[in-house]
């Protein structure tokens, strides 16, 4: 006989009652008509949500929780009592980690909704410690004694939802990252770590640091896979199979969801990528460390000056935060073509007024169709999300040269000679030029600025440098000249525009623009 207040017995009884609903024949009961119609459309309605809670779809999971809650309720008739003997609340001494983290996560996020696993690694004060080098983790002892400090007060409603979300995160949920996946935080992945086969690890990545979880795991690798398979159905992107075994889709909300497979992978494993992090920042809420004035500055001439630009730096790093809160320097009067891998940036919830429009890749429709499409659209600036790829980093080129007024873009080189390098070769590689000089000079004049974005071991985002790639110097084919750099926690004015770009940002200035931006950098 199985235990009634086993989790896995409870999660089997919910599928087999679901399914029932689901299955039932509603003219054998002898219902009236209206009372067929009534559940037809419930019936509908919990079939579809059960297709979309375990994709972003908030109002889904809350959907599927509350029939759950119903089951248990109404035909377990659980009550306190019972839920205790589920999880031992009155217990601390007999519960895990995960039990007080599911109590944490549910007491906080009555106060601090998205942000309550934020507050408790705050608590926890694992970012105050210096254990960066050694990797930054969780332990179970580290929830225990948080539980212990805060000693949440837990409600026979409490002890009910929380019941629930764990059957549920089990059911048709993503385990146990479930409620961290909906938290404010910049992704999580799963299936990265482990030994001898376990590879069910959970890792955040918070603030720019990547802390492994390590108190929570998936258990077995059935559950991890089983995540896997449902996390990236949204938008019917394929079928993930041992041919082919990686997917790169979005979720509901707008996150990137990457799960990859064996043998492709040596693990099942999932990557999340959240971009409600993202806000719509000012510069000067974006930037603000010492002198912080000296980089918005330039930063806003180049934009308004419509300057080809490059932002450059590591996964994380902030490039994306930093190109959105440019863009509030474009002119409205331009219209800006955006294309992406996936959908990311998502401009038009930001600027709902603006013209834009935003393009990305398909199986069908590679990086550079999708910029020749753009071409024809009517685009005064063209911006990529990320230029990933040789051939997109060649149209690149071609089209900052003829194409727009004037581009932005965001890629991963280290240094600006980096990415000059990377331009040229994509170019030589795509076969557009065969002399190695003829395509660095086709580099070198088709982009003005490299704005690289860094972040310390702590997290921290900052501008390591503005740098303008000068092709009018005697003494070289390009000299690389450091406008504002970064040191010793604060900015500093290196170097001013030179004569060639000062002239070409005041031709895109209007009359009282010109005026302060002659005051400034042409005196």
């Amino acid at each position: 006989m199985k235990n009634e207040y086993d989790i896995m017995y409870l999660v089997s009884y919910v599928e087999k009652s679901i399914n029932d609903i689901l299955k039932a024949n509603l003219y054998e009961a002898g219902l009236g008509e209206s009372e067929i119609k009534r559940l037809r459309y419930r019936k509908n309605e919990l079939r579809k949500a059960l297709n979309s809670c375990g994709v972003g779809d908030d109002n889904a999971k809350a959907y599927v929780k509350e029939v759950i809650g119903e089951i248990i309720t109404k035909q377990l008739k659980y009550t306190d009592k019972d839920y205790s003997r589920i999880i031992p609340f009155n217990r601390t001494d007999k519960m895990s980690s995960r039990d007080k983290f599911d109590v944490l996560m549910h007491y906080y996020k009555k106060e601090n909704g998205r942000e309550a696993l934020e507050r408790i690694i705050e608590l926890t004060g694992i970012m105050k410690s210096d254990v960066y080098y050694e990797g930054c983790k969780i332990k179970g002892s580290d929830i225990d004694d948080l539980y212990d400090r805060e000693a949440p007060y837990i409600s026979g409603e409490d002890k009910r939802e929380i019941i629930i979300q764990r059957i549920y995160s089990m059911y048709r949920g993503l385990g146990v990252v479930d409620d961290i996946r909906d938290m404010k935080i910049d992704g999580v992945s799963g299936g990265v770590s482990g030994g001898n086969g376990g590879c069910q690890g959970v890792w955040i990545f918070y603030k720019g640091i990547n802390v492994n979880l390590e108190f929570l795991s998936f258990n077995t690798v059935e559950e991890l896979e089983r995540v896997c398979m449902n996390i990236y159905r949204y938008g019917n992107p394929g079928q993930l199979s041992k041919s082919k075994g990686y997917i790169i889709g979005e979720m509901k909300d707008n996150s990137r969801i990457v799960v990859v497979r064996p043998p492709f992978a040596e693990s099942f494993a999932f990557f999340v990528r959240k971009f409600d992090t993202i806000e719509n920042k000012n510069m000067e809420e974006l930037i603000t460390d010492k002198n912080s004035y000296l980089p918005i500055d330039i930063i806003k001439w180049i934009v308004k000056g419509c300057q080809v630009t490059a932002v450059t730096g590591a996964q994380g790093s902030g490039k994306t935060t930093l190109l959105m809160a440019m863009i509030g320097y474009i002119s409205p009067m331009l219209t800006l073509r955006i294309q992406e891998m996936s959908f990311e940036l998502h401009l038009r919830d930001i600027y709902p007024e603006r013209n834009i429009l935003t393009f990305r890749e398909t199986d069908y429709i590679d990086g550079q169709t999708g910029l020749d499409v753009q071409k024809k659209t009517d685009g005064s600036v063209n911006i990529l999300g990320e230029v990933a790829t040789m051939e997109v980093a060649s149209y690149l080129i071609q089209m900052s040269q003829t194409g727009s007024i004037f581009t932005l873009f965001t890629h991963h080189a280290k240094t600006t000679d980096s990415l000059i390098k990377y331009m040229r070769n994509s170019l030589l590689s795509c076969g557009l030029f065969r002399d190695e000089a003829i395509a660095r000079e086709q580099v070198t004049e088709a982009i003005r600025f490299d704005i690289h974005m860094e972040k310390d071991i702590y997290g921290h985002r900052y501008i390591e440098r503005i740098s303008e790639i000068i092709t009018d110097s005697d003494k070289a084919p390009y000299e690389i000249s450091d406008i504002v750099v970064w040191e010793n926690g604060r900015y500093i004015l290196k170097n001013g525009f030179s004569n060639n770009v000062r002239e070409q940002i005041k031709k895109h200035l209007n009359n009282s623009e010109r005026e302060m931006f002659i005051e400034k950098y042409c005196v």
